[in-house]
């Protein structure tokens, strides 16, 4: 079981979860990963940042802060005996966050390598105060420093972790817990290299330590708890008549999340996937709701859309090459610049016939794609070999996702059909060869309108 910052945010949130766990504790063999208090770690982040620049009163300001709201909580929330643990604890790690900040800020530099060790100093002290809860409610727990199970890679700040490492130091740390009756506390978005060294799996990594825990472990199921319901047919805040998706394939829920869906970390079902572990998604704030299951197919879906995502703060690029500038070799040096700034592309098209190469990306990654683009064809558009980047500005990217649109007629002309009604004029299409999305961008100021059609038209 997972919980995210919502779900620990204060006293009552850990409390519930502590209620959760327990409830649980007498039928299953339960492992909790935690994520830090909501806003902690952009805290930790921001407070590292100010530090590096020599600004000493932002990080005071924040240790003042952090140390106020997790006190608060053991004050709360945990017995007499448990405090006299877990306070001399939380000062160690305060002590950590003065230190690495007093560094950054002689040095006026924070590494990739350091930023990793502060900026999960929020799960350390999270997870130690749930489990100091949960024993002040008489149930056995231990705080356990992910560091110390999941091995990763050495790209710090988004390490991907090291299986066949990862998998025995989690059985032999983590199964004597269990079998004891124990809860482990796990830090979420935390790991280390083999030689020791903090690494993180990116933001809002936590979910994905949980997959990796879990399939470590060859759990029956992994939860997601978070502050929603469950997966959702589109963002209610889009379409107020929204339903939860009772059920959804890995790949649906993978193509939901890298567009934007922000129910998963984009990785998180990586791991459970070969071992085909259901993934359920919860609500902490409703535990009664029974939530979206993810499973390696989707059980009496109906055959066609089954949800709608949309980026609305993306931009169009157009690359334009001349005859002399073959369709291949612009595309592979486009796509090459777009791989040496790490952009994804959000969706794309061409014209091979006219050399045309269209992509969107978003927003604020445009100036590093543009002057990446312009270095990397200067001489051909300064031949005129190739024409000036032509951007199209404020779009929205939306795409329909459903398994079942395979092999289904009609799906495309359907969407398409319902945008036209209401007079939204497509900018561009794209669609795979797997038909598990179809994507189109349209005006920013029209996503609302577009997703709303394309959610009455398949009822969804």
């Amino acid at each position: 079981m997972k919980f995210g910052g919502t779900s620990v945010g204060g006293p009552e949130r850990m409390e519930c979860v502590a209620e959760i766990l327990a409830s649980r504790i007498e039928t299953s063999e339960i492992t909790a990963v935690v994520s830090a208090m909501g806003g902690v770690t952009d805290m930790l982040v921001r407070a590292a940042t100010e530090a590096s620049r020599g600004d000493r009163e932002h990080w005071k300001g924040v240790r003042a802060e952090l140390a106020r709201r997790h006190r608060e909580v053991a004050d709360r929330s945990l017995s007499a005996a448990e405090q006299a643990v877990v306070l001399p604890r939380l000062a160690e790690y305060m002590r950590d966050f003065e230190n690495l900040c007093s560094g950054f800020s002689l040095v006026r530099e924070v590494t990739p390598r350091a930023m990793d060790t502060l900026s999960s100093l929020g799960e350390l002290m999270s997870a130690t105060l749930v489990a100091a809860i949960l024993r002040s409610q008489g149930h056995k727990a231990e705080a356990v420093d992910a560091a110390e199970i999941i091995v990763t890679d050495e790209a710090f700040g988004n390490a991907s972790p090291l299986m066949d490492e990862t998998t025995p130091k989690a059985r032999s740390r983590l199964a004597p817990l269990r079998r004891s009756g124990a809860v482990p506390v796990m830090t979420g978005f935390r790991g280390a290299t083999r030689d020791g060294q903090t690494t993180t799996l990116g933001r809002g990594g936590s979910d994905y330590s949980a997959t990796i825990i879990g399939a470590a472990l060859d759990a029956d199921e992994v939860w997601i708890w978070s502050d929603v319901d469950g997966v959702m047919t589109a963002d209610p805040r889009l379409v107020p008549g929204a339903r939860i998706i009772p059920e959804i394939s890995y790949r649906e829920a993978i193509e939901l999340s890298f567009f934007g869906a922000k129910v998963l970390h984009p990785k998180t079902i990586q791991p459970v996937m070969k071992k085909k572990i259901p993934v359920w998604i919860k609500n902490s704030f409703n535990p009664s709701c029974v939530g979206t299951k993810i499973c390696a197919a989707a059980q009496n879906g109906q055959a066609g859309a089954k949800a709608i995502t949309s980026v609305s703060d993306a931009v169009l690029v157009t690359m334009n090459g001349k005859d002399s500038l073959s369709f291949p070799r612009l595309a592979t040096r486009v796509f090459n610049g777009l791989h040496l700034e790490d952009v994804t592309t959000l969706m794309a098209t061409q014209s091979s016939a006219e050399n045309v190469l269209c992509f969107a990306i978003r927003q604020s990654e445009l100036p590093r794609v543009k002057a990446r683009l312009e270095k990397t064809f200067e001489l051909e558009i300064l031949h005129e070999y190739v024409g000036v980047l032509e951007v199209v500005p404020k779009v929205a990217v939306v795409v329909v996702v459903g398994e079942k649109m395979k092999g289904t007629p009609g799906i495309a002309g359907r969407a398409f059909g319902a945008l036209g009604k209401r007079g939204i004029n497509l900018i561009a299409i794209a669609q795979g060869s797997s038909e598990l999305s179809i994507s189109f961008a349209v005006k920013a100021s029209e996503v609302k309108e577009a997703v709303q059609a394309v959610h009455d038209e398949f009822e969804l």
